[in-house]
């Protein structure tokens, strides 16, 4: 089965990042996985403030997704999230959110162990 990474650069309302954090890790995270075809998810927080051509975001989640059909599968979150069943925060800022959808076209690569 095809595997997607679907890639959401965000930020909080100013003022609000505790709740986003505590919002987005706790319980976020969780909702978007419990929808069928997502099978993980991660979140990031920029750290390489001083180079050039930074994003406006300093927050990125990566859920993965198995499936054949991704655009189904963020169908049915993105209606989830419209109709109130999936909870969004205050906190969480629409402005200047990027969503982006990436196929792999490898397998996943781990190390070994052998020179770690």
């Amino acid at each position: 089965m095809p595997q997607f990474a679907y890639v959401v650069h965000s930020n909080p309302v100013p003022g609000r990042e505790d709740e986003y954090n505590d919002w987005y890790s706790n319980r976020h995270l969780a909702d978007v996985v419990a929808v069928p075809g997502f099978v993980s998810a991660q979140r990031f927080r920029l750290t390489d403030v001083v180079a050039d051509n930074l994003p406006s975001q300093r927050y990125m989640a990566i859920y993965t997704m198995d499936t054949d059909e991704p655009e189904k599968v963020l169908e049915h979150l993105t209606s989830l999230v419209e109709t109130g069943a999936m909870h969004m925060s205050e906190a969480f800022s629409m402005e200047g959110m990027a969503t982006h959808l990436y196929q792999a076209i490898t397998p996943l690569v781990v190390a070994t162990g052998e020179d770690n």
